[in-house]
């Protein structure tokens, strides 16, 4: 009879494993009959527990997760892990089709290459007459993506309007964004931390590539470029205004169009529109316009300018080219060395030799409530022959009987044979008092070296004898 007993008992046992196996069970149940842990009474003796525990669980896609569950005196108990009302396992055997799932370590529930569908509750779960369950929650961390709208990354706008840029973001945890200006010698200006970036009244200066960066802490930040084209009227920039040129010289002129590299560009001369020549080449480099007038003459002299057309309007610019010497521009130090002197050293462009200079200076009369000029001195000096480059001359001239503690200012004038120069800016100058300590000579004289690289020695020994000859006139 107890043989007959055994063998139902174990058919029960082998037909609640089947339903299990065939899904027939009642889901997220296993039910398990084990003698060995019933007594003579049909009582448990030492029932099965769980000496792992349940946790949250937080995994980058693409990683490898393992679930524990540990369980003490489980007998003859059929261990299940199921996912909702989906069975994964019963015992040691998978039941799920998805090969990336496996049990280690015995019942260790291994997932290969997470999914973001594989976040959720995990439960593992013991077959006996109490339904015991452990859960186990697995959230699924997305690195994130980024994409600029448009998705071409290209957005143009017309000067002035105002514009919208935007990226979009995903992942898990939801993305911060930040926009960036980049610039290639400046690097990446910080903007915005949002999705959008609005820009007002947008000019020229807006135009440029803009960066969106997407970061959740989860991998490394990604990045989107939009790239922003404004629309404008043509914007022209000239390095100089007045170019200084000489028969049989070759002369340049450059204009640079800004923004929109679509305009025509025309150079003129005199109101004259320019046409290539044997003498006279046009090209351009990037946004820089070139004319080129080889061997030049005396006809090529005039008012030149570069108009540049789009469908949005016309802009013009103009430089002067002159045979007449460049305005002075002074080399020396605002502080004399001196109570009763000063040097004064200027630079002249000229290409042709200088024929004269004039100087003029005064005494501003200052003091706590008002300042009045004093009357001009007028000096009249012989140029130096001395360069010290092919197209400058550098010369100096000592103004004494000057009064201590002092301020005064100076212009000068030059000419060629094609005729005066403009005046050039007022240079203010101070005599020391007698409390201040005399200052080496040495010491001036490096300064100004330093402000033009040249040899002051050199330039000073054969060019102040020549600088003779001068009359004073003190003009009311």
């Amino acid at each position: 009879m107890r043989g007959m007993e055994r063998r139902k008992l174990f058919a029960k046992l082998i037909l609640a494993l089947l339903n299990v196996l065939v899904g027939q069970h009642q889901p997220g149940v296993c039910q398990s009959l084990d003698m060995s842990h019933l007594n003579g009474d049909g009582m448990p003796t030492v029932l099965p527990k769980f000496i792992s525990r349940g946790n949250l669980y937080k995994v980058t896609t693409g990683d490898t997760v393992t679930l524990p569950c540990r369980v003490q005196n489980l007998g003859t108990f059929v261990l299940l892990w199921r996912r909702g009302s989906s069975v994964l396992t019963a015992g040691p055997l998978m039941i799920t089709r998805d090969n990336r799932f496996k049990l280690v370590d015995t019942y260790d529930l291994q997932i290969t290459g997470v999914r973001t569908q594989d976040a959720g509750d995990y439960i593992c779960q013991i077959g006996d007459q109490e339904t015991r369950d452990q859960v186990h929650t697995l959230e699924i961390l997305v690195p994130p993506t980024v994409r600029a709208v448009p998705q071409n990354g290209l957005v143009t706008a017309r000067k002035g309007s105002t514009v919208t840029l935007e990226c979009k973001a995903s992942g898990n945890p939801v993305p911060s964004i930040y926009w960036y200006k980049r610039d290639p010698l400046a690097g990446s200006t910080h903007l915005s931390d949002s999705s959008t970036l609005v820009l007002d009244r947008v000019e020229r200066q807006h135009a440029g590539v803009y960066q969106c960066a997407a970061d959740n802490g989860v991998r490394e930040p990604v990045s989107a470029d939009v790239q922003l084209t404004v629309l404008s009227p043509p914007e022209i920039t000239v390095e100089k205004s007045w170019v200084h040129a000489s028969e049989g010289h070759d002369v340049e002129l450059c204009c640079t169009v800004h923004g929109d590299t679509s305009s025509e560009m025309q150079w003129f001369q005199n109101s004259f529109l320019l046409d290539p020549t044997e003498r006279r080449t046009m090209h351009s480099v990037g946004e820089q316009y070139l004319l080129t007038i080889r061997n030049f003459q005396t006809s090529d002299f005039g008012n030149y300018s570069c108009v540049a057309d789009n469908a949005l309007g016309r802009t013009k610019k103009y430089i002067e080219v002159s045979g007449r010497p460049g305005p002075a521009t002074f080399l020396s130090p605002v502080y004399s060395g001196y109570l009763d002197n000063y040097n004064l050293t200027w630079n002249v462009e000229s290409i042709p030799p200088l024929e004269e200079i004039r100087l003029l200076y005064r005494k501003l009369l200052m003091n706590e409530t008002y300042q009045h000029p004093g009357k001009w001195n007028d000096v009249v000096l012989v140029p130096t022959m001395a360069r010290s480059e092919p197209n400058h001359f550098v010369m100096s001239h000592t103004i004494k009987n000057l009064e201590r503690n002092s301020v005064y200012e100076a212009i000068i004038q030059a000419k060629n044979r094609y005729g005066w120069n403009e005046i050039s800016d007022i240079h203010q100058f101070y005599t020391r008092s007698s409390e201040t300590p005399i200052e080496d000579m040495d010491f001036t004289m490096s300064s100004m070296s330093a402000a033009v690289d040249i040899d002051w020695g050199g330039i000073l020994t054969h060019c102040l004898p020549l600088l003779s000859f001068h009359r004073w006139i003190i003009a009311s």
